[in-house]
């Protein structure tokens, strides 16, 4: 049975895909190619506070990212540029969230991952964009009390956003 919520989602895409110009269709369909290389950028984590975390965290997108194009990566094609725009991590993995040491608030127990994927191409010109937004729950990485489920929630949601920029880049 089709849910009210699957049932617009495809309506809208249709129309959307149906708006768009002729050929732009068929590109979004079909996989972009070989990538020429992998870059993280987690500049605004720093800028943000994040410390030492926005290194982990590019380095774990950056592993992420060449296991999920691993058959996709070769020289000459155009470059994969993921700019981490923000982390999202609720204060309390068990209920209706308040802030907290990572910026919790809102009343969600969602964490979430901001990303935009570039792919540039020669002379540094923007060939697609793709912006990702990975919100997964809070307890989705296993019981609050862990020792490592700071680490957890984070690598659970690099995992989430990097399948999501496959998705997309590769179709």
């Amino acid at each position: 049975m089709t849910s009210r919520r699957a049932f617009l989602t495809s309506a809208f895409a249709a129309t959307a895909l149906a708006s768009l110009p002729l050929g732009a269709a068929s590109a979004l369909a079909h996989p972009q190619g070989p990538i020429g290389g992998i870059r993280v950028d987690v500049s605004r984590l720093v800028e943000q506070g994040w410390g030492p975390n926005a290194d982990a965290i590019k380095a774990g997108m950056e592993r992420e990212l060449r296991a999920a194009f691993a058959g996709a990566i070769q020289r000459g094609g155009p470059v994969l540029v993921v700019k981490v725009r923000g982390i999202f991590l609720t204060s309390y993995a068990g209920g209706g969230g308040g802030g907290g040491r990572w910026g919790g608030g809102g009343g969600s127990s969602n964490d979430n991952l901001d990303s935009e994927a570039f792919l540039v191409g020669a002379g540094n010109r923007v060939l697609a964009s793709y912006p990702v937004l990975s919100t997964i729950s809070a307890s989705y990485s296993g019981p609050w009390y862990l020792q490592d489920i700071d680490q957890r929630r984070i690598e659970s949601l690099i995992q989430n956003n990097v399948a999501w920029i496959r998705r997309y880049v590769a179709g």
